[in-house]
């Protein structure tokens, strides 16, 4: 509600300041008697004043519509607009407030912006490397070698019949929270590449009404989680590889199934239900535990190679998964949780719905 409250406050401020721009117009041009403006305007800076609330609008426009480049028109308005303030001061110098106002929301979505081109050139390397892979046709052999609960699954997903799946496109919301804390909400977004293994997962919260951008990198042999506040001050940094791993083979698991007929990983039967599963990637091998329903869902994924980064312990994990439905043409869980198994009992660090899968995008 706040954040709302907010947002609406910014449109008026900014809608509003635009129109008293018109003033300057009007009285360059003689179109009105404006008493509020004592000094002379000459007609080509009626025509400055003109274009700073065209483009003070054409702001809350773009801010209305959540364009990304509404930042960019906002300073633009803003340094004219308060570059005319100077030369009537004594009449409108009451505007630099809300110059100032707009300037610093600008300013701080300029930096969540910065922020994001990482994880932007990250994604068109990752496309450019996969872009003209062949298409293959994933088949019945093809689940041979994997464990019969892991071929109940894939069937179950509807892969069989389908391309293989190189690279991984998905939209997910939720809440997370930390220990003694409440949960904050997020959405996120998020590309795997399945060829040389790589997850880009950039997410943006709200904690106490301020955007923390997150941006969660692993490729090659590296893997970083930075959070920032408006993608400027840093709030969390951390060099998590191995707990990476761990959630790059969870997202296989449960967001790309057609996935596991990679041979990085090695299966063992533990049950006509249970298998485990063991990821290889840079020299580091991870495993997790893997149940099934008798229907051929995968409900579970546990494993014991994840460090609490808050913490720095590690602790048994888990993503219990439901409400399994279509999305584009396959049968996948859109509902799971993240769960540390502490000593003193279990706590749900996240909560997490997928909105949107896509392959080979």
């Amino acid at each position: 509600m706040i954040n709302a409250i907010a947002k609406t406050g910014f449109i008026l401020i900014t809608t509003i300041h635009g129109l008293i721009h018109l003033l300057g117009f009007v009285k360059a041009f003689d179109l009105a008697q404006i008493n509020e403006l004592t000094q002379p305007i000459s007609r080509p800076f009626g025509m400055l004043w003109l274009l700073a609330a065209l483009v003070l609008i054409v702001t809350a426009a773009l801010f209305t519509l959540n364009n990304r480049w509404w930042w960019a028109v906002a300073i633009a308005g803003a340094l004219l607009s308060q570059a005319l303030i100077f030369t009537a001061w004594q009449d409108a110098k009451v505007g630099t407030g809300a110059n100032l106002i707009i300037l610093g929301v600008a300013l701080l979505t300029l930096g969540s912006f910065r922020f994001a081109q990482s994880y932007r050139q990250d994604v068109h390397d990752g496309q450019d490397r996969v872009r003209d892979r062949p298409a293959e046709i994933l088949s019945e052999a093809d689940l041979l070698a994997l464990p019969h609960p892991v071929q109940r699954y894939l069937r179950y997903v509807g892969v069989v019949g389908k391309p293989k799946v190189h690279s991984m496109f998905a939209q997910l919301s939720g809440a997370m929270r930390q220990p003694g804390r409440d949960y904050f909400p997020l959405t996120a977004e998020q590309h795997n590449f399945f060829d040389q293994p790589t997850r880009l997962f950039f997410m943006q919260g709200r904690m106490f009404g301020l955007n923390v951008p997150g941006y969660h990198r692993y490729q090659g042999p590296s893997a970083t989680m930075d959070v920032r506040l408006f993608g400027l001050l840093p709030v969390m940094k951390a060099n998590v590889f191995k707990a990476d791993t761990v959630t790059v083979f969870n997202d296989m698991c449960l967001m790309a199934p057609a996935t596991l007929i990679d041979p990085r990983i090695t299966w063992q039967t533990l049950d006509d239900l249970t298998v485990q599963g063991s990821f290889s990637n840079q020299g580091v091998t991870i495993s997790a535990i893997l149940s099934f329903n008798a229907e051929g869902q995968l409900v579970n994924f546990v494993s014991n190679d994840r460090w609490d980064i808050a913490a720095m312990q590690q602790y048994p994990f888990s993503t219990p998964v439901s409400r399994y439905r279509k999305l584009n043409g396959y049968n996948l869980p859109t509902y799971g949780e993240a769960i540390w198994h502490y000593p003193h009992g279990e706590f749900v660090y996240g909560k997490l719905t997928i909105e949107n899968v896509v392959y080979n995008n």
